[in-house]
């Protein structure tokens, strides 16, 4: 055990890991967290230079976050936008159509929210629920499913000719994993909230929703628009990875040399092919 004279003795970090490697004392969890808190925080300031040239060269950016249940898009969302400037940046959470919104043409209310000039959005889900949660769901019908279905790649084919820089996130993970989180949600009173009647139907359709979420990557991944499959049964290294691959995809430009690397780990992060071993199958 570490007492209060040792630390009283060590100005650096490495003398405190020279102690504990002498007296046989783990850190291992202890410094994973150091360097997840690390290299978060050293991210972040990469993104609020990214957010600042996006404004400065009146940018347009979209990055769609989709996935099963409790895959930690929020999470991942929060960490993206914690250091951003609000006035140039928004969250995109829509709750159910309204009636009169279910009258219009299915994408118009998603229209209304994509990024003015110089503005970055976080889409928390998007026009993607009517390719896997709505049609699992029964929250739509057939006809509304193959007419999304044969629009949507041309309507983001538009964004991109516009001038729109779209990134599609899929946060990928197993059943196990799922099951997990949605019972840790349920003994947290803080994040209670989160727990819906469709989570429930998350279990228990699981395979009804691999069906449709791989007919969704098979017909709508392109090469202007790929998916973007991140294994996300670890929080942390998703969060880290994904932010990693948003600075990737442009060339701002920065006033220093990243002291992080912005190049993600292609064993967490990769464009979706049909060979590609998921974990959510």
């Amino acid at each position: 055990m570490l007492t209060l004279e040792d630390f009283s003795l060590v100005k650096k970090r490495r003398d405190l890991i020279k102690i504990a490697a002498e007296r046989n004392i783990c850190l291992k969890k202890v410094l994973r967290n150091l360097r997840y808190e690390e290299d978060l925080k050293l991210l972040q300031a990469e993104m609020v230079d990214l957010q600042q040239w996006i404004a400065k060269n009146n940018k347009r950016v979209a990055v769609i976050f989709e996935g099963r249940d409790a895959a930690g898009k929020g999470g991942a969302i929060k960490r993206f936008r914690e250091h951003l400037n609000p006035r140039s940046m928004r969250v995109v959470a829509l709750s159910k159509p309204t009636i009169v919104e279910q009258g219009q043409w299915y994408f118009r209310r998603y229209i209304k929210e994509l990024p003015n000039p110089g503005e970055i959005v976080f889409f928390d889900r998007s026009w993607y629920n009517r390719a896997v949660v709505e049609p699992v769901m029964g929250f739509c019908d057939k006809q509304q499913y193959r007419q999304f279905m044969a629009q949507v790649t041309d309507f983001e084919h538009m964004l991109r000719e516009d001038g729109i820089g779209l990134i599609k996130f899929w946060f990928s993970i197993s059943k196990e994993e799922q099951k997990n989180r949605f019972e840790a949600r349920l003994q947290n009173p803080l994040k209670q909230w989160k727990f819906s009647p469709v989570d429930m139907k998350g279990q228990e359709l699981w395979n009804k929703y691999t069906q449709y979420k791989e007919r969704m990557f098979a017909q709508t991944h392109t090469n202007f628009s790929p998916w973007i499959i991140v294994q996300a049964n670890n929080k942390r290294v998703a969060r880290l990875e994904s932010m990693r691959y948003v600075l990737s995809q442009f060339d701002y430009k920065t006033r220093r040399e990243p002291r992080v690397t912005i190049t993600p780990d292609p064993n967490i992060i990769s464009r979706y092919f049909r060979d590609l071993e998921q974990i959510d199958i």
